[in-house]
């Protein structure tokens, strides 16, 4: 009895212990967090106990060998460098190795940074992308502080050659000043101001309530602020303005025109060494100048090699140029310019129609190939995807993918391996298309590779497959749609047969009453 009673206890005081070390921060699991460079390597096993026991961390998602994920990862080095000691910590995610965790926190795109207080998981605030070590300081100390922190005296910073942004306002305490302090908070790389110096209203003969953007004491543009101004309306107008009204595509300015507010990009793909490039390259500037704040314009040199990618993926070939493209980078959906003509009249109509919603998209094929449905996987291009796709009784799995990726080229062993498991299976295809060659006509939102299946139906239905990439899931995918699309598909023929059936009693009825009418 009395062993049973100690044993009890023992039991009960190891219960407390656990329930107590569990209210209480886990300092001997943090310890155990590695370091790198002052940096903690997070993995799905520790964040959690990063999150508990560190009230500002700040986390970068990265993927090894990316130019950006080199970049930020010396950025954040340094910034673990000056923030010893600090209140935030930093912290790195390899996605590439934390694939489960990346997906959990929705952080499998690009170079990701996030500012997750007081170990909330699910509301943590994005970072904007740093250029240097400078960007993420400035954010951080932008962040924690106020609006008042921008007022300043700008006499000396006015002559800089980096771009200034002056918020000229007449009260320091209208709320005005907080907009302009939300968007230097996103903007780090930026240095702003605020001031109600009556020496620049003469100056540059602006009133007050404006943003004045200047370089080496040059006023460059000024923006009247409404009672209705939002961040995101100042943010487009500070990040277009600093950027000249044709920015040429290359290494340095990638990062800044893929990252641009503005979603609509015309893009002219010219030979710098033509003859006629001055005069089409000033057309193009004009019709710029028009459309600020409405289209990015962006100009790409033909024969530079290193814009072989850029080429490629608008499917732009030798001796093509110069002509004229013009992209949403929200659906990718892209335009082109119907005309030989670019003179700056003609590229207006075409930005106008497009804006109007009246330009027709730039449908492009590969040929349909010889034998493309010989072998387990067949080999779809855009003219004969919807015939293929759209087949109300076959079950269609299809790749979507860009041959130049290496993301892409390494789901071509597993495809095959499904087509083989599934080519006894009647009524299901396997198919994949390169959407680099060919434009696709339908709602491809996200990245690819992308994973769709097509259920047997009359019905137009795509299901993106975002589950686990082996043969065994892919599998159990094919199996539930097709029986879903099987229950489905009986009450469409039951539609379709009450629909002929009704359609046949209605011309009976007709006849009849032709035949009365004789």
């Amino acid at each position: 009895m009395k062993r049973l009673l100690l044993l009890l206890g023992v039991t009960v005081y190891c219960v407390i212990v656990c329930v107590t070390a569990e209210s209480q921060p886990d300092q001997r699991g943090a310890k155990s967090i590695p370091e790198k460079d002052g940096v903690l390597q997070l993995r799905k096993g520790n964040f959690n106990r990063a999150l508990k026991t560190h009230k500002q961390l700040l986390v970068h998602f990265y993927a090894p060998l990316s130019g950006d994920g080199l970049r930020i990862s010396t950025a954040f080095q340094g910034a673990a460098a000056e923030l010893q000691g600090s209140e935030v910590t930093l912290g790195e995610v390899d996605v590439s190795k934390e694939k489960d965790l990346a997906k959990e926190l929705n952080a499998t795109g690009p170079p990701v940074l996030r500012l997750y207080l007081s170990g909330d998981k699910r509301k943590p605030v994005p970072c904007p992308a740093p250029q240097d070590t400078a960007s993420i300081l400035t954010w951080l100390r932008r962040r924690a502080g106020s609006a008042a922190d921008l007022v300043t005296d700008i006499s000396q910073s006015e002559d800089s050659e980096e771009l200034l942004v002056v918020g000229l306002v007449e009260d320091l305490d209208h709320d005005y000043v907080k907009v302009i302090h939300a968007a230097a908070v996103d903007l780090p790389d930026v240095s702003f101001a605020v001031t109600k110096s009556e020496e620049l209203v003469t100056k540059y003969g602006i009133a007050y309530d404006s943003v004045l953007l200047l370089k080496q004491s040059k006023l460059l543009q000024a923006y009247k602020m409404m009672p209705q101004t939002s961040k995101k309306e100042l943010i487009i107008f500070i990040t277009v303005y600093q950027m000249e009204p044709v920015t040429e595509y290359n290494g340095q300015t990638a990062t800044q025109i893929l990252a641009s507010p503005v979603l609509n990009h015309a893009i002219l793909f010219v030979n710098k060494n033509s003859e006629d490039y001055k005069d089409i390259h000033s057309a193009f500037h004009t019709a710029a100048k028009a459309f600020r704040l409405k289209i990015l314009f962006v100009l790409v040199n033909v024969d530079e090699p290193r814009n072989g990618r850029m080429l490629e993926y608008f499917r732009v070939r030798d001796g093509e140029g110069p002509l004229i493209r013009i992209v949403n980078m929200t659906d990718h959906v892209t335009y082109h310019l119907p005309s030989d003509s670019l003179d700056s009249k003609t590229i207006k109509e075409f930005c106008q129609t497009y804006l109007d919603g009246k330009a027709k998209p730039k449908m492009q094929s590969e040929p349909i190939p010889e034998g493309w449905d010989k072998q387990p996987v067949k080999e779809l291009v855009g003219m004969n995807l919807e015939k293929v796709a759209f087949n109300p009784d076959k079950t269609v799995f299809v790749l979507f993918y860009l041959h130049y990726s290496q993301e892409s080229r390494a789901l071509f062993p597993l495809w095959e391996e499904l087509a083989t498991a599934l080519q006894h299976r009647e009524g299901v295809v396997v198919a994949r298309i390169d959407a680099s060659a060919n434009d696709i006509n339908l709602s491809m939102q996200g990245s690819y590779p992308s994973l769709r299946l097509f259920p047997a139906l009359y019905a137009e239905r795509v299901v993106e497959y975002t589950g686990k990439r082996t043969v065994k899931d892919l599998v159990k995918f094919v199996d539930k749609e097709m029986k879903k699309a099987k229950k489905d598909r009986v009450k469409e023929d039951e539609d379709r047969r009450k629909y002929i059936e009704t359609i046949k009693a209605e011309e009976a009825k007709k006849a009849n009453k032709t035949k009365d009418e004789l």
